[in-house]
């Protein structure tokens, strides 16, 4: 199985097509996408079907913390742009787009393979994996060999050795990460729709069950349409100069 997990799409039609166009031509025959389909971007209705026809053809989907705001009345501790998208967003939702987003799974387990979109310690917390700590946390939650999870924008490779020492990497796009079967491993992809590390590019990865390798991509895909999008829309400007810097 070639698995290709895309994460934090953000309603972002550009760069979603270029990353499903890339995994197809990688020949990925599985998707999983760990959350955040909405927020952000301009595109809602279409990457929430985009997403829907996958899951009708056997993708893993799980669902993220703008998915669920979207579903009902946004918590103060999201900030005011990005309650006012989720506002914005509703309005462009139909019920069904709106039920397959509050019916989402926060969870969900292939093998020995675990989706979640922030932490597995407690997926509705929404935690931040940001270091080690955190990364310790997620993993010792389950007895998965391999974790999936976003949430945090920005790509990062995370072990928990037989020992329990933990580890972190830095991953370099294209090349493949070997897992040693006796360990435990995070993978976080890196956002589709908003990155967040000074590179404007896509991310995503692709794991090959076989090989036990995991590759992460950066792919480049028209950031100024989407930006302008995001302008045209009404959609606070802020958003339209995350995806022109990358940051």
């Amino acid at each position: 199985m070639r698995l290709a997990l895309l994460t934090d799409l953000h309603a972002n039609r550009e760069a979603t097509s270029a990353c499903l166009a890339h995994a197809e031509q990688q020949k990925a025959d599985m998707y999983a996408f760990t959350g955040d389909f909405v927020g952000y971007g301009p595109d809602p209705a279409w990457v929430v079907d985009t997403v829907a026809e996958y899951v009708s053809r056997g993708a893993i989907a799980v669902q993220g913390n703008h998915d669920l705001a979207a579903t009902r009345e946004a918590k103060s501790s999201m900030h005011a742009e990005a309650r006012e998208v989720i506002a914005w967003t509703r309005g462009q939702l139909s019920p069904a787009q709106v039920r397959f987003l509050a019916e989402l799974p926060l969870v969900r387990e292939k093998d020995a393979l675990l989706f979640v979109h922030a932490s597995a310690h407690n997926p509705a917390k929404w935690e931040y994996v940001t270091g080690v700590e955190e990364a310790e946390r997620s993993l010792a939650a389950t007895e998965s060999r391999v974790v999936f999870s976003g949430h945090v924008h920005a790509p990062a490779l995370y072990r928990r050795a037989s020992d329990g020492r933990m580890g972190a990497a830095r991953p370099e796009p294209g090349k493949p990460i070997s897992l040693n079967r006796l360990h435990q491993y995070l993978v976080i992809p890196g956002s589709v729709g908003q990155p967040r590390d000074a590179n404007n590019a896509a991310c995503y990865a692709l794991y090959d069950d076989v090989t036990r390798e995991v590759s992460f991509f950066r792919v480049p895909y028209d950031f100024g349409a989407a930006a302008r999008k995001v302008i045209a829309a009404g959609l606070p400007i802020v958003f339209a100069m995350r995806l022109v810097e990358g940051i």
